[in-house]
């Protein structure tokens, strides 16, 4: 017994070796970044120099009246909130509808390599199709709408603020819904079968059986989704970037590509965008955190319930 106990810790030692390379390379490659990011966003560094000075928290109060870094986070989360709310409203309809007992669909794998594939293509392959599609005056979607007497004259999508921020809004829908969509399936099968069945043998409808059975249980998987699109939606920069470089009038210019900016453009600002990249950390926490409490409140609600 003691040589099985022994062998087995000896086993377990292996396990930390495979996991070795992963915290060396965050330790090198990730967390010495963020915290001198954390510790430029406390200086005075710009342009070409070599020496930082200290300057407390000047930089986030400066920051904290700049325009267009307000600007940029109210677009990011416009951005997000448009592209993101028909994305989990289409992926759980997919998902309920390729998972549903009763329809048995066929050639469901197909499909999902359909819906996933916008996922692998690169963002500026996307950033290109979507600008020769709503290009001015020739691009395909003009002539269509010109032809089908829906505009009278082309219309300048990019020059527009609400056209430009729905076609990347749009963009990021296209890209992301397969993924989630995948998902949320997996979630559900993950379920067990004997509770659709037991329902269906009750006459539960498939409405009732999706609202009782399948987004409680579901939950966990949603909370993922929501989380990892909040991130990733707050890190929004390759299509706006590549797509108008966040233009007209700063209308889809992002978090990222502010920081960006500050530190690779003009007077290269540097405090300003380790600034800013701190902030964008804090909200990433700090919106991870209340959406966390918020379910895990909503689940005990249920359980008492």
């Amino acid at each position: 017994m003691k040589r099985t106990k022994k062998s087995f810790e000896n086993y377990n030692r292996y396990g930390y070796l495979f996991l070795l390379p992963f915290f060396l390379a965050f330790l090198i490659f990730q967390l010495y970044p963020i915290l001198y990011t954390i510790f430029l966003s406390f200086t005075d560094l710009k342009g070409w120099n070599n020496e930082a000075n200290l300057v407390g928290i000047k930089n986030y109060l400066d920051i904290a009246h700049n325009e267009m870094f307000r600007t940029s986070i109210k677009n990011t989360f416009i951005l997000w909130t448009v592209n993101f709310i028909p994305q989990i409203g289409l992926s759980l309809l997919l998902a309920a509808w390729f998972t549903n007992i009763k329809l048995k669909l066929k050639g469901t794998g197909f499909f999902k390599v359909v819906f996933y594939l916008p996922n692998i293509i690169t963002a500026a392959s996307v950033a290109v199709l979507f600008y020769a599609l709503f290009s001015y005056p020739v691009g395909p979607m003009n002539l269509i709408l010109t032809k089908l007497g829906i505009l009278e004259q082309p219309f300048e999508f990019f020059r527009s603020v609400g056209a430009t921020r729905l076609i990347v809004s749009f963009i990021q829908f296209w890209m992301w819904y397969g993924q989630t969509t995948i998902v949320l399936i997996s979630g559900i099968l993950s379920i067990d079968k004997s509770l659709f069945e037991s329902a269906m043998v009750d006459g539960a409808t498939d409405g009732a059986i999706f609202r009782k059975i399948t987004l409680p249980l579901l939950k966990p998987i949603i909370l993922y989704t929501l989380v990892t699109s909040l991130i990733g939606g707050l890190q929004m920069f390759d299509i706006p970037f590549l797509l108008t470089n966040g233009n007209p009038a700063n209308s889809v210019l992002t978090i990222t590509m502010y920081i960006y900016k500050q530190a690779f453009t003009g007077s290269r600002n540097f405090n300003v965008a380790a600034t800013a990249s701190v902030i964008l950390l804090l909200i990433s926490i700090l919106l991870s955190t209340l959406l966390f409490n918020f379910f895990r409140e909503k689940s005990k609600v249920g359980d008492k319930q």
